[in-house]
């Protein structure tokens, strides 16, 4: 059996703005993060993130937010890709604790991946919606860094 390779794709850092807490729904607590903008770089791909997305979060008493979140981003050359990156964060409370204060957090003290799908025209960037990806994920005091490969 072969084992699947990993091939980096691209590093987007998106700027989040203040979250919306739509409250207790019984299932968790819904809050919408509104995105504000960003850029993306990797081999081949590189451009900027368009403001007007979203990542609709239900966070969960067991320290597990499910993410969901939709932007569009907008490559060097013109073209615009829609991105759909559902998964989850799982963190102790003192970690959820500095996070929702806006504190700087170590990476390695909670465990964020996602799996990114895309949408966008016939053409260059096509190969995007034939493959699959995963995504390392870092939240930053005013940012969140996705880390995104392509699964060989």
């Amino acid at each position: 059996m072969e084992q699947p390779q990993l091939q980096f794709v691209c590093e987007l850092t998106v700027q989040v703005g203040t979250p919306q807490l739509v409250g207790d729904t019984g299932d968790g607590t819904r809050r919408i993060i509104p995105l504000l903008g960003g850029t993306f770089t990797g081999p081949g791909l590189q451009g900027v993130i368009l403001p007007g997305g979203a990542d609709w979060q239900l966070l969960k008493k067991d320290g597990i937010a499910d993410i969901d979140a939709r932007y569009s981003l907008l490559t060097n050359d013109g073209t615009l890709i829609y991105i759909s990156n559902k998964g989850i964060r799982v963190a102790p409370e003192e970690v959820l604790t500095k996070l929702a204060n806006g504190e700087e957090v170590n990476p390695g003290t909670y465990y964020f991946k996602t799996i990114p799908t895309f949408e966008t025209a016939k053409g260059k960037y096509d190969w995007l919606m034939r493959s699959l990806f995963i995504a390392n994920g870092i939240r930053n005091p005013a940012n969140v860094v996705i880390q995104v490969w392509k699964v060989c």
